[in-house]
C-alpha cells in the first residue's frame, strides 16, 4: 500500500528538480558585459603573472603583493629603454590583440614623490615603438604634461583639445579610462569621474593598435584592467 505513495514522492521530487536545477544553472551562468556598446574582451588582475604584457625593460617592472592582492608595479623612475624618438621610457604593452574602437579601464596609483610632473601614462593605437597615442596624467599641465599625445616617427606632439590644470595625484589608487573611436577619431580620457572626460582629442592617424600602461619617467602601480573592444588581429 505504501509503494504508490513512494512513487508519488519520487515523481514530485523529480518534477521540482527539473524546475529548480535549470534556474540555478541559469543564475550561475556568466553574463556578458559591455561598456558603451563594446564587449568586454579581456580582464587582468595580475594574480597569475604578466604573460600577456611585454615591457620595454623587464628590470623596470615586477609583480608586488598588497595583502591578498597582486599588482603590476613600475619600480624605476627611468628605465634602461631608449625610445627611437622623444616619448615615454616606461611601457608595458598588451600582447593579446590589436583594436580599432577600444575602451581601456583600470586602476592606477602613482608611487612617485610629489613634484610638478608626477605622472603615469596609458597607451593606445600602439603600432610600434615610434607610432602610437598616449595620455599623460601629469600633476601640472603644460605643453608636455597632462595632455593627449601622438608619436608618429617624431617626438611626441600634443593633440589635446581639452585638458585640466593638472591631475591631482596623491598616494591613493585612482580609476582611469580611455575611450577611442576610430570612425570619428575621438579620444576621451576619464579620471575618477566617469561621467565627464578630463581630456579630449580628435585624430584619425592610427586606425588600430595595441594598448599599454606605463609612464614617462615615474614609478607607479596598475591593477584591475578591463579591455572592451573588437580585436582585429
Amino acid at each position: 500500500m505504501k509503494k504508490p505513495y513512494t512513487h508519488y514522492k519520487l515523481g514530485l521530487l523529480f518534477s521540482l528538480l527539473t524546475i529548480v536545477l535549470p534556474a540555478v544553472a541559469s543564475a550561475e551562468k556568466p553574463q556578458s558585459e559591455s561598456l558603451k556598446g563594446l564587449p568586454l574582451i579581456a580582464t587582468e588582475d595580475f594574480e597569475h603573472g604578466t604573460r600577456d604584457w611585454k615591457p620595454t625593460d623587464n628590470s623596470a617592472w615586477e609583480i608586488q603583493q598588497e595583502g591578498n592582492n597582486h599588482v603590476f608595479s613600475l619600480i624605476k623612475k627611468k628605465s634602461n629603454y631608449e625610445p627611437p624618438v622623444r616619448s615615454p621610457y616606461n611601457r608595458a604593452i598588451y600582447q593579446g590583440g590589436e583594436f580599432a574602437d577600444v575602451i581601456l579601464d583600470l586602476k592606477l596609483q602613482s608611487t612617485s614623490p610629489d613634484y610638478n610632473h608626477r605622472s603615469l601614462c596609458l597607451f593606445f593605437g600602439y603600432q610600434d615603438e615610434s607610432h602610437f597615442y598616449y595620455v599623460h596624467f601629469g600633476k601640472k599641465t603644460d605643453d608636455h604634461a597632462n595632455q593627449i599625445f601622438i608619436v608618429n616617427d617624431a617626438p611626441r606632439t600634443k593633440i589635446s583639445t581639452k585638458t585640466t590644470p593638472g591631475t591631482n595625484w596623491d598616494d591613493e589608487w585612482h580609476h582611469a579610462r580611455v575611450i577611442r573611436k576610430v570612425q570619428d577619431g575621438t579620444i576621451e580620457i576619464y579620471f575618477d569621474d566617469m561621467e565627464t572626460p578630463i581630456m579630449t582629442a580628435t585624430d584619425k592617424t592610427f586606425q588600430h593598435g595595441r594598448i599599454g600602461i606605463g609612464s614617462f619617467d615615474d614609478p607607479g602601480r596598475f591593477d584591475d584592467i578591463k579591455i572592451y573592444g573588437n580585436p582585429i588581429k
